[in-house]
């Protein structure tokens, strides 16, 4: 099974005046992936995608506020049975 999007990418986003809707659009019109939710209020809002391009998606959450809890699974390896 060759999966379209691999990198399973979720991350927590520390900051002042987030927009769950604006970081919604800017990653659906600039990083190409799938299954997006962004989720959260204007102080703290977490992320959750799947894309080929994990690190686009980590240096624009970083220019919105302090990131942690980032994690990438490759979602490729997990459904051929290696650790992912």
């Amino acid at each position: 099974m060759i999966i379209e999007f691999k990198y399973d990418t979720q991350l927590l986003i520390s900051g002042t005046k987030l927009s769950e809707t604006a970081i919604q659009d800017y990653i659906t019109a600039n990083i190409e992936g799938d299954s997006l939710l962004a989720v959260g209020d204007p102080e703290l809002v977490k992320i959750h995608f799947h894309t080929n391009t994990p690190w686009k998606l980590i240096e624009y959450a970083a220019s919105l506020g302090d990131i942690y809890d980032v994690v990438i699974e490759n979602m490729q390896r997990q459904a051929e049975g290696l650790k992912g």
